[in-house]
């Protein structure tokens, strides 16, 4: 086979290999900051662990946290098992390209070989010149003579591709060897993570345990907080409708459903809305710092009880601040004997609800900026806990916050 056959296999090789490689990293990539916020969040959620150790009394606030920390746990052993998994295709890929390189330098070393042989016959039966000058005339003996030296250039060659592959093919192995070391890393790292989740996991049901002791005055202080969100949720509704209603002065208020109200914005207004809408996932939390908690939607605080969250809960700092996510005006500034300070902010046709603060700073009808500060959040000292709940409304449906702040994974 010809140089540029042998360059051509080598070309092909690399061109079937790259398209899958740059996925796999590209992949990788984004499971490797997806694993680095995860431990982010987990650190964070020790640090406020490591603030309410001294309080012997366990709380249901401390159990939530204790078990988002698990579920951020359980998703980094996910990310890793996933990393583990990339590095087996492209330790595959690597073993196969080696295997089809290595028969294609053997195959190069055998045809070097007889050439060699072939020329060592060759320079035994005759001299070079003697060939050369054997011909029948000079037209002849200059063809015999550029055969002669495209025929040693040609093993020249030869032996440079065979050189050029097999330090390739060294590369290669080198290559696959770092793979399979961090996977073995990676391997090492999955069963360090599983300890500690085991070792959280005994920690989540000693909580639990001393908790089931208190179980009756815990289903009345969540039955509580439910009631809460739920008159916040009416009130929120409320004002909602009073809103789509002058801003619909045609509109015959005995006519008038919940399925049929629309907000009439103004130009501005709508601007404003549609600038939210496009900011979705990119939206600056608001604190500067802290973990979600709770989701968004249904979920269990402890076996047999459920609830609805209309939001997400944000634990932050002792002390920490509260900042307007986006653009707006201060819809409402109300006081709510179970959640504190409450600000709810207009942005066109959305709204963007505070729960949970101590002092406010704003007041209804003023403008605010993205990140501008709202007030302070109030710290439960039974639960040793500064949480934010955040709502985001568009009309008068509940959307899930999650999905609109800034995510870096």
């Amino acid at each position: 086979m010809n140089r540029y056959g042998i360059k051509y296999i080598l070309f092909i090789l690399i061109l079937i290999s790259l398209p899958g490689f740059a996925v796999a990293q590209k992949t990788k990539r984004e499971l490797e900051g997806k694993k680095k916020k995860l431990q982010e969040d987990i650190e964070y959620l020790n640090k406020l662990l490591e603030q309410t150790k001294n309080n012997k009394e366990s709380s249901l606030g401390r159990l939530m946290t204790v078990t988002r920390r698990i579920n951020l746990q359980e998703q980094v052993i996910e990310t890793v098992t996933k990393e583990i998994e990339i590095i087996q295709v492209q330790i595959k890929s690597a073993n196969d390209t080696i295997g089809t390189m290595e028969v294609r330098l053997s195959d190069l070393k055998k045809e070097y070989a007889r050439m060699v042989v072939d020329a060592y016959k060759t320079e035994k039966g005759y001299n070079k010149l003697s060939f050369i000058f054997a011909s029948k005339n000079f037209e002849q003996a200059a063809l015999r003579m550029r055969y002669v030296q495209e025929y040693q250039e040609y093993r020249h060659r030869q032996a440079l591709i065979i050189d050029s592959t097999s330090k390739e093919v060294g590369n290669k192995v080198a290559r696959l060897q770092k793979k399979k070391d961090e996977k073995n890393q990676l391997l090492q790292n999955i069963e360090s993570e599983r300890s500690t989740l085991n070792a959280e996991k005994n920690d989540q049901q000693k909580i639990y345990e001393q908790l089931k002791g208190k179980e009756k005055q815990l289903r009345k202080q969540l039955a509580e907080k439910q009631h809460a969100s739920q008159k916040l949720d009416a009130s929120i509704k409320k004002l909602i409708e009073d809103e789509i209603r002058k801003s619909n002065t045609n509109t015959i208020a005995n006519k008038t459903t919940s399925k049929t109200l629309e907000l009439k914005l103004t130009p501005e207004a709508q601007a404003l809305s549609n600038n939210f809408e496009s900011n979705k996932g990119k939206l600056p939390w608001p604190v500067l710092e802290g973990v979600i908690t709770l989701p968004f939607g249904i979920y269990s605080p402890m076996p047999g009880i459920t609830m609805n969250n209309s939001g997400v809960d944000i634990a932050t700092s002792k002390g920490a601040i509260a900042r307007a996510i986006f653009d707006g005006t201060i819809s409402v500034v109300t006081k709510d004997p179970e959640n504190g300070e409450v600000v709810i902010i207009r942005h066109g046709d959305f709204l963007s609800v505070y729960r949970h603060l101590k002092e406010v700073f704003v007041k209804a009808g003023e403008k605010v900026d993205t990140k501008q500060t709202l007030g302070t959040i109030e710290y439960d000292e039974q639960n040793q806990a500064a949480e934010i709940e955040l709502q985001i409304w568009k009309g008068q449906n509940k959307l899930d916050p999650q999905e609109w702040l800034f995510r870096k994974d």
